[in-house]
């Protein structure tokens, strides 16, 4: 297969072509995935996350200029919301990362689709095809919408959240669920004033946690704080080397979940499409005959006879 030659050099067009397989075959994407599984698994999964307007593709764009001058290949997966027009991911984050992809690194935009949260399938196996390719760290930048930050740190194995001064309700965001997920905070954009009181709240809320996570300060603008941010991951990564088979064992375990039950789920819908039970129970929970539960009770002992 020419398409895993090329992936096993890195080349740009045969990783896009997997992602997109990925993405939108998933016939494909399972022929492809059972020849590359025993290959992956072995790269450093860095979540930044963080409210939007934090400034993280800018920052992620310095960093990953600096994380390949220190000897890694790092890679980045945006995740999108998805464009409502196409069900594609939207390319805002390639257009302000370009100065990281000019030094060879790969970036690439995939849609949320709105799966469960943001972090779909697709998303684990866009890191497997990258893994595959060679590239170590791999970076996801999150969108920041609510329930996407906590599933970004089941995925990574060093989880970085971002703040900045602008963002009124940073100290909500923070009392409001990640407080227990960052292995760093940074309070980023921090040429803007605001930034030594939200440093502080952050430390206040944050610094005590059992985690005892690292805080810093950063500015694009003023490139500070960015050289101290990249040299913490690198350090990160090798001290967290020990946890991720653990780690990865847990998010094997829950994978493996998903796709028992998503297989189980679609079984369950051929089932009660084709299924005369089922409709009966319908036209009697029409006309009264019978309540939900107990409809519900009696198709479920039906179609596990």
């Amino acid at each position: 297969m020419e398409l895993l030659a090329d992936l096993k050099k890195g080349k740009r067009g045969a990783i896009a072509k997997a992602i997109s397989l990925v993405e939108n075959d998933q016939k494909e994407a399972r022929k492809l995935l059972k020849k590359i599984f025993k290959d992956t698994g072995n790269s450093m999964i860095i979540g930044i996350t963080g409210p939007a307007g934090s400034g993280k593709s800018s920052l992620i764009n310095k960093t990953v200029i600096l994380l390949k001058k220190l000897g890694t290949k790092p890679a980045v997966l945006a995740i999108d919301p998805t464009s409502h027009v196409t069900g594609g991911a939207i390319l805002g984050d390639r257009v302000r990362m370009s100065e990281s992809t000019d030094s060879g690194t790969y970036i690439r935009s995939i849609a949320s689709r709105g799966a469960t949260g943001a972090v779909s399938r697709s998303l684990r196996n866009s890191i497997r095809v990258l893994e595959y390719a060679g590239f170590n760290p791999i970076i996801i930048e999150s969108v920041g919408a609510g329930q996407t930050e906590v599933e970004i740190s089941n995925i990574a194995d060093i989880t970085t959240v971002v703040f900045n001064p602008n963002t009124g309700d940073s100290i909500q965001t923070i009392k409001a669920g990640l407080t227990e997920i960052g292995d760093i905070y940074l309070v980023n954009k921090s040429d803007l004033s605001g930034t030594n009181q939200l440093f502080d709240a952050v430390r206040d809320f944050i610094g005590d946690t059992d985690k005892n996570p690292v805080i810093l300060k950063t500015s694009v603008k003023k490139n500070s704080g960015i050289s101290e941010f990249a040299k913490t991951l690198i350090k990160l990564m090798e001290s967290k080397k020990k946890l991720k088979k653990e780690k990865d064992s847990e998010r094997l375990e829950s994978e493996l979940r998903d796709i028992v039950l998503n297989n189980i789920k679609e079984k369950i819908d051929e089932m009660l499409d084709s299924d005369k039970t089922f409709s009966n129970y319908l036209k009697k929970l029409n006309t009264k005959k019978i309540n939900p539960y107990d409809a519900g009770d009696r198709i479920t002992k039906s179609l596990l006879k």
